[in-house]
Formats: structure tokens, sequence, C-alpha cells
């Protein structure tokens, strides 16, 4: 698959009656319009613009010239090369990079926008430019990049247009949906096409899953991103998401109602809370797939069961083959959970297994997957027990059973974690997120310090 643009929405649309009931020609722009030129779509649009803010971001980076006279980044080199590394050619040009986006005011008493978290990232500076010509400064309040979603403040600002959000469960496949953003820097841009379908799923180049999108053939462009989709009564249905890269007429939306949770989660808490399902697996590979009568070697093997768990409230057993998940085919362990990773505490995920050789569908209820529960995960599989150290970085590894993975490869309590899984870990919350991220895989690559210097290790399940 082609890499994937990301870009999210939510609208809202207020317009009153009067404005659509009148039979007269209405006054606009000191210009008589008909009636018949009043559609629908127009109301709508009327109804959420003003609400749609054109969005731009700043940042400075570092960079030089290369041998063949472009750029090289220090930032992206220094990840490989350590950060003491220094290139010659003299020191770098600190150079600004500007970014455009869209986003839309949900509420506006408190100037609260929601965009996309990639048109936000790295940002030093955030500018929200409304309709009206009003130029405003914005901090973040909260992201996830998972879900793709920001949450903003505008400062100084009171009284603002804001959009309402409506629902989209029982979308009707053809019905109108309208965009709003500022593609390529046309601010307030309005492209409008149908409901193309519901339940969609897909899978950027760098790995990231979604799944239960909407899609539409509403034109959707670079810095559209964070900008709305409604239905055609001005109602928020989605958050533009994703367009598939070399196709035309295909993009994705992500429905409000998960919007809302994750935008609920960032205002109360900060962050979305990892969730889980209970269940463990791996991939389907040559064998099993043969001895499953499969014809893809595709999904996830359940090999365990977490006690009164959602899988096993649902049924699910050890032996059970997840074929998809919220309709998405389900491709291998990675793609499984990614998948998981835009499903929000408490959402219901339909999954599809292969059951006592039949198919059939079962309803799982998502659960919070706790700190708690993720660390004593560690201790339980990898054998992996640790404590931070202010003092310096990484985790002092603190008890290493004998016959555990970790204890197998001569880990010893005393040694200094630093990474998982190509991951930095430099607290707590970084090896429960690395946890959550890596429980299902049958072997992992650490990075440990011990007498002061650092080496890679592989555990094996």
């Amino acid at each position: 698959m082609k890499k994937i643009l990301v870009v999210l929405t939510t609208l809202c649309c207020c317009l009153a009656g009067s404005v659509a009931a009148s039979a007269q020609p209405s006054q606009t722009a000191g210009k008589n319009v008909s009636q018949a030129r009043l559609t629908p779509t127009v109301l709508a649009v009327r109804a959420v613009a003003p609400a749609v803010v054109s969005i731009t971001t700043s940042k400075v980076v570092a960079r030089r010239d290369n041998a063949f006279g472009g750029l090289l980044q220090d930032e992206f080199f220094r990840r490989f090369l350590g950060p003491g590394f220094e290139f010659p050619g003299g020191p770098a040009r600190p150079r600004t990079e500007q970014s455009l986006g869209s986003g839309v005011i949900i509420d506006g008493a408190k100037g609260l926008v929601l965009t996309n978290n990639h048109v936000i990232a790295g940002a030093e500076s955030i500018t929200a430019v409304l309709q009206d010509g009003r130029s405003l400064e914005a901090e973040l309040l909260g992201s996830d990049a998972d879900f793709d979603v920001a949450v903003l403040k505008l400062r100084g600002a009171s009284n603002l247009p804001q959009a309402t959000m409506g629902e989209s469960r029982g979308l009707l496949i053809g019905e109108p949906a309208i965009a709003i953003g500022n593609p390529y820097g046309y601010g307030h841009t309005v492209t409008t096409g149908v409901i193309s379908a519901v339940g969609r799923s897909l899978r950027a180049e760098d790995g990231a899953a979604y799944a239960d999108l909407i899609q539409t053939d509403a034109a959707i462009n670079p810095g559209n991103s964070g900008g709305p989709l409604v239905d055609i009564e001005g109602r928020v249905i989605g958050i533009n998401m994703a367009i598939r890269a070399g196709a035309e007429g295909i993009g994705f939306a992500i429905p409000v109602e998960k919007a809302r949770r994750v935008v609920a989660e960032l205002m109360d808490t900060g962050k979305v809370s990892p969730v889980w399902l209970g269940l463990f697996g791996q991939g389907v590979d040559e064998r099993v797939a043969r001895y499953f009568g499969l014809d893809e070697q595709k999904g996830l093997l359940v090999t365990e069961v977490a006690p009164g768990g959602p899988a096993q409230a649902a049924g699910i057993v050890p032996g059970d083959v997840v074929l998809s998940v919220s309709g998405a085919a389900v491709e291998d362990v990675d793609h499984f959970q990614g998948l998981l990773r835009t499903v929000t505490a408490g959402e219901e995920v339909s999954l599809e297994v292969l059951h006592d050789g039949g198919k059939r569908r079962v309803g799982v209820r998502a659960a919070p997957f706790a700190r708690e529960a993720a660390l004593e995960l560690a201790a339980a599989r990898w054998g992996i027990t640790a404590r931070e150290d202010g003092r310096k970085e990484g985790l002092v590894l603190t008890r290493v059973p004998q016959a555990s993975p970790a204890g197998k490869i001569g880990l010893a309590p005393g040694d200094r974690l630093l990474g998982v899984g190509g991951q930095r870990v430099d607290g707590m919350d970084d090896l429960a997120r690395a946890v959550m991220r890596h429980s299902m895989h049958r072997s992992l690559i650490l990075v440990v310090e011990r007498g002061g210097r650092a080496y890679y290790a592989r555990i094996t399940l």
C-alpha cells in the first residue's frame, strides 16, 4: 500500500430554520439570492464554515548542505549516529518549516479546536485563522498519535462560533457528504460527495492500522487535515482522516462517536487510555493455515485468554482464530494490535472468529489496559521487574527470575534497561507502553546497560 496521508474532521451546523423556510429571496452580500439557489448544501456550509479554522504551524530545524546540494536534517541522523556525532562542512543552518492544516471549533466559549495530531506534531507555534479573518494563537491541550487527534485552545478568544456534532451511526450509503478545509492553503474550501461506504479499514506504509472508518468521495487534499465532514443537514458525522495515495475520490473519516470519546479522554486526563481484549496470540503461518483449512496465512491464532477478561466473557477460547476486527481482515499480530490502538475503552469491537471449524461474529467490549496490569505482564511474560532511577536514564532491573525469558539470556538485577522493541525506556510509563505494544511478540530486542556499556539482547518466549 502506498503511503497514506492522514486527515481528520469534525464539524458543526446550527442553521436557523427560518432561512431555509423562507419563500422569499434573501439578501446576501448585497445581492438578492433566489430560493432555488439556497440548496441544502449551501445552508449547511453557511452554518458550519464560521466554525472552521485554517491552521498554520511553524518549527525551527537545523539543516546543512550535503554533497549533492540537498539538505540533511541533523536530528534525523543523530537518531542513528548518536548525539555526539558532528557533521563535516560547518555548522547547521536553522530553518523555519511551516505546515498547513484545518480544524473545527467544538467549544466557542472556551475556544477549543479539534484537529489532527500530525498537523501540530513538533510545532513551536500554532496559528488559527477564522473565516472572518481573525488570526489567533493556539496552544496544545492534548493529542494522541494513534488516533491522530489533537485539541487546541485559542488564546484570547471568547464567544466564538462552534460546530455541532451529529451521529455517524445509521449513515446511509449514497447520502451527501460535505468537507470544508484548507487544502494547499486555499482556506475554507468546500468539496462535496457522498458516503461511499462504512466500516472500512486501511493500513499505512508505516504500519499504522485503522478500522471502522467512513469512506467518502468528497475531495480531500493536503491541508484538509483536521477539517470537518458533515451531512446535508449540517451535522458532524466524522473526522476526515485519510486519502488513498494514487487513487481518486477515496477518502476516509473517523466516525464522530469515536472522535467524541477521544476528545473526552484528552480533556479529562490528557491522554487516551490503551485498551485490550484479554487475549494473546500468534500469527498464522503455513502450518497453522493448513491445519485450519485457511486459504491465506492471515489472522491471529488465540493461544491464551485472560481469566475474567473481555474475550473470555465473549466466549473466545484458545485455538480460535481471529479473522477480522471491525471489518478489517487481520494480517498478523502487529496489524491486530495496531487496530486495537484505534479503539477506545468501552467500545464494542466486532470480531470474526473461526471457532470449532465454523465462522461466527462476536462482540467484545474493549477494557482499559492499566499501567499496573502492563507491568505485571512484563514480570510474568518477560521476567522483568524494574524501578525508576532519576539520576540516570533508563530503568534499573530489580528482579529477574533465572527461569524467565530475561533470566535465560543472562539479565540480572542491577542491569539498566534502556530500550524495548526499538523505543527508548525512560520511565515506568514507557515500559508499560512497550508491554502494550509488544505483549504478543514471540521475541523482543532489548537495549541493556551493564558496567557502563550498552548492548542489544534478544529474549524469546
